[in-house]
């Protein structure tokens, strides 16, 4: 499976501890394709999107069409980024617009405080 930046892929994101986002679920593929000799990627796990969430920098919201694969209006939590091996990838199930990755970015930017 060729994964890359702006992939969204079904990942096993287990096991975990306490609040870490668990199961398996999509993510999406945040790091530079240009970057890395192993095969890991660093990824940021979606959830279903709650109203309330609209409140917080670290969410993205993503709304389902052919393109990005998803069945419901998701949350990118780019407060729980983790770098994943390849082998965790079960499918990719679509890609993010270069619009949606810079809000994806932007979000990341303000949790770093860069």
């Amino acid at each position: 499976m060729n994964i890359k930046r702006g992939d969204i892929g079904l990942v096993n994101l287990d096991p975990t501890i306490e609040t870490e986002i668990r199961k398996t679920r999509p993510v999406v593929v945040v790091n530079s394709d240009a970057i890395g000799i192993l095969p890991i990627k660093l990824v940021a796990p979606l959830t279903e999107w709650k109203d309330y969430l609209d409140q917080n920098l670290w969410h993205v919201r993503i709304v389902p069409d052919k393109q990005n694969g998803l069945s419901k209006v998701s949350a990118v939590d780019v407060l729980q980024l983790r770098g994943v091996d390849v082998q965790r990838f079960i499918q990719k199930l679509g890609t993010l617009t270069p619009q949606i990755m810079r809000s994806i970015v932007t979000a990341i930017a303000v949790i770093i405080e860069y």
